[in-house]
């Protein structure tokens, strides 16, 4: 039998977002070489809100990874986004600093560190969202597209193109799912719980103004109880109202 010369391929490691804090990326460095010693080859931002982007200082710029759009929402918005967070929590944002990923990403297939991803790029969370399946082990990452038992934050929402984030999401053949925010799932019910919530809030918003009422009025509604159970429901519906509701006025002035 003639011997093959060929190397083995050396595995990697892969991380998927990498937190809000230069101390938080500190630790995510500990609890990877806890579990694995081999090292980081590809830290992917799934999209640019603080949450999962200033970790980054904790690992070798040259890993760091995202779509085009994310790099240019970081680079635009990275100083307010991180003044907003040293606000928040003070002392556990200490010397974290803003570092915007060097390797761009596009929607398709990516081999890298003896794994195999499929990356899809979305929209709706933000204007650049990314969604990764590892092929192997049919895990999907799909970012903050998909909340799980926590109401969405929708600073930079669009629902229209969300919504249809959504339904390529549950299109994908995965044995496993991790939201952006919630624990793990085998199903496809937190994609399913998102879009209800989601419907809902650009109903009620469409709804309130077409019938001409104010956002003291939207501020007031309460949340259904069929949300009950969804972190955050009544709080992050009052922002959400914030963000989204100047915005279905101006559309419902449009149509009339």
């Amino acid at each position: 039998m003639k011997k093959s010369h060929a190397k083995p391929f050396a595995l990697r490691a892969i991380v998927v977002d990498s937190g809000p804090s230069l101390r938080y990326g500190e630790q995510l460095r500990r609890a990877i070489a806890a579990v694995t010693p081999l090292p980081v080859v590809l830290v992917i931002n799934t999209h640019h809100h603080p949450d999962h982007v200033l970790g980054n200082q904790a690992f070798p710029p040259a890993t760091l990874a995202a779509l085009p759009g994310t790099r240019g929402a970081l680079e635009a918005e990275g100083e307010a986004l991180l003044d907003n967070m040293y606000r928040l929590t003070g002392e556990w944002m200490r010397g974290t600093e803003t570092v915007l990923p060097e390797r761009a990403l596009q929607a398709g297939p990516l081999d890298v560190g003896g794994r195999r991803l499929e990356l899809f790029m979305l929209a709706g969370h933000t204007e650049a969202d990314l969604a990764l399946l590892d092929l192997a082990s049919g895990t999907l990452f799909a970012g903050d597209i998909v909340f799980r038992n926590r109401a969405p934050t929708t600073p930079h929402a669009d629902i229209a193109s969300w919504l249809q984030a959504l339904e390529l999401l549950e299109r994908i053949p995965f044995k496993q799912l991790v939201p952006g925010h919630g624990p793990v799932a085998t199903d496809a019910t937190p994609i399913a719980q998102t879009r209800s919530y989601l419907a809902w809030l650009e109903r009620t918003l469409r709804e309130g103004a077409e019938q001409g009422q104010d956002m003291t009025e939207m501020l007031e509604q309460e949340v259904p109880a069929r949300f009950g159970d969804l972190d955050g429901a009544a709080a992050e519906y009052r922002r959400s109202v914030i963000h989204l509701y100047p915005a279905a006025e101006q559309a419902a002035l449009r149509s009339r």
